[in-house]
């Protein structure tokens, strides 16, 4: 068996299309949107709405500014739009549409904290099955999903979003999607577990949140592998955690090649 594996795709739905070639199956580890794209500004649902100047500003608040600065910042490009929800809604749908039409083999997917899953089933055809907090048997394995990411510390989610809304999850919530995996082989999410080199970004300088009830699950069932996306320049791409190969399948959008798993 001959499985391909990719994260963190955000847009690239070129390479995408190639990435299926010679396997057997497709697991994609979300972040399929390219919302705003860091490397080349005009590029993205904000590049598309708001040029590449203004986009470079946000990215230099986020890299740079406090967290208020950049929220700031942010109201005030949506305000300048006459009905932002509807063109983020549309420059979303475009982009899936195009993203999913570039499957080529059976897929087992699971959305990314830069994703909007309700739309998912809508593009998704025959031959994608959408996972999270659920198993699916592979060539003889089972493969177990969680998708998206962990809201921060102290930050109460939003019940409304007048233009999009990430996919960040309660702990309680992604906790109970964990709990729902058993007898895993294969665990897939789009974070990483809390392994302090697995969470952290070199180019960032700082560490992304990873869960411990990830971790934990390792630690109980220890799967074969665990295979993740999100921190796109991890300070180690993979280190074993008891019998478990934990490896970060790489930022997809940039490398453009599947992390290929056999058996």
């Amino acid at each position: 068996m001959r499985v391909h594996v990719v994260s963190d795709v955000h847009g690239n739905a070129e390479a995408l299309a190639r990435a299926g070639a010679g396997a057997d199956a497709l697991v994609v580890l979300g972040d399929l949107l390219d919302f705003v794209d860091y490397r080349e500004h005009h590029k993205g649902i904000l590049g598309a709405l708001f040029g590449a100047e203004k986009v470079g500003e946000f990215a230099r608040l986020r890299r740079e500014g406090t967290r208020d600065e950049t929220v700031t910042y942010s109201r005030a490009l949506w305000a300048s739009l006459d009905d932002p929800a509807a063109a983020v809604e549309e420059a979303i749908r475009e982009q899936y549409a195009e993203l999913f039409g570039a499957l080529t083999v059976p897929t087992y997917a699971t959305p990314g904290n830069v994703d909007t899953p309700a739309l998912w089933p809508e593009f998704a055809g025959s031959g994608v099955q959408i996972l999270d907090g659920e198993v699916a048997e592979v060539g003889g394995l089972r493969l177990g999903f969680v998708g998206g990411a962990l809201l921060p510390h102290g930050v109460v989610p939003r019940r409304t979003n007048p233009v999009w809304r990430p996919y960040l999850r309660t702990r309680d919530d992604f906790d109970a999607s964990v709990g729902k995996l058993s007898e895993v082989d294969v665990l897939c999410t789009h974070i990483p577990p809390a392994v302090p080199e697995l969470t952290y970004d070199v180019v960032a300088r700082r560490a992304e949140l990873g869960s411990d009830s990830l971790r934990e699950l390792i630690a109980e069932q220890q799967p074969r592998w665990s295979l993740f996306g999100h921190v796109h320049q991890p300070l180690s791409a993979r280190t074993r955690v008891g019998k478990t190969e934990c490896r970060n399948v790489g930022h997809f959008k940039v490398t453009e090649e599947p992390y290929v798993l056999r058996w």
